[in-house]
């Protein structure tokens, strides 16, 4: 608990996956990827509970190992393709409150996919959250590509996806711009569970650098994740 707020994070984990099968037990460096999330959660000291939300006996059995709680096991109908997350995220606290009678102010997504965010980037994104009073957070990198850089293809021709007098400026000329990496969402209970939104009126950001903003996909992904882990583990 920080301050008067207690907080959960919910980490969800479906058993299917298409494009890297098994992804969320996957091995990275002999760990399971789900593990260094909830690992993460537990070492910050803002994070009252840990739950992982999964569909499969085998995630919920390794997530148990690693710490995690996992009181129960996720409704097949919000482990399809098109189940929405805020209607994953809703059912776990749902469950808390009318099952074990346990109430939070605070829920954070953490999605197992981005292993590199480390318990200093959960504790920092969620000083950010409190000292402004924020109504939600969400962990960005900074992006690479400018919207005035995009360009369409048609029939072999080239053309501007934007049209305007900034399409001609050089890159150092433009502003900072950053993207959503996926790896922290935090929002007050009560704006989750009322208006099913991670995004309030009061909105703030905490910049991740590029190295631990990885979102594991495919086989590409986790083997840059591979990469980025040894390269800051042998320094």
């Amino acid at each position: 608990m920080m301050g008067n707020h207690k907080c959960l994070a919910i980490i969800p984990a479906r058993g299917g996956s298409k494009g890297l099968p098994g992804k969320n037990i996957r091995l990275l460096h002999d760990k399971p990827l789900i593990q260094y999330s909830i690992e993460a959660a537990l070492n910050s000291s803002c994070v009252d509970e840990v739950v992982v939300t999964t569909d499969s006996a085998e995630i919920a059995r390794v997530s148990g190992q690693a710490g995690a709680a996992v009181p129960f096991i996720r409704p097949a109908e919000l482990a399809t393709d098109e189940a929405k997350s805020i209607d994953v995220l809703k059912h776990a606290v749902e469950f808390y409150e009318q099952t074990l009678d346990q109430f939070f102010d605070v829920i954070m997504l953490l999605q197992p996919t981005s292993p590199l965010r480390n318990a200093m980037d959960i504790e920092e994104a969620y000083t950010i959250f409190s000292s402004n009073q924020a109504d939600s957070l969400q962990s960005v990198a900074l992006s690479e590509v400018q919207p005035y850089l995009l360009r369409e293809m048609d029939n072999g021709r080239l053309t501007s996806y934007l049209k305007g007098e900034r399409e001609h400026l050089r890159r150092q000329d433009l502003k900072e711009l950053y993207v959503l990496n996926g790896a922290i969402y935090i929002v007050k209970r009560d704006l989750l569970m009322n208006s099913g939104t991670l995004i309030g009126p009061n909105n703030c950001g905490y910049i991740m650098p590029k190295e631990r903003s990885v979102d594991i996909d495919d086989e590409f992904d986790l083997k840059m994740a591979e990469f980025l882990w040894r390269e800051s583990n042998h320094k």
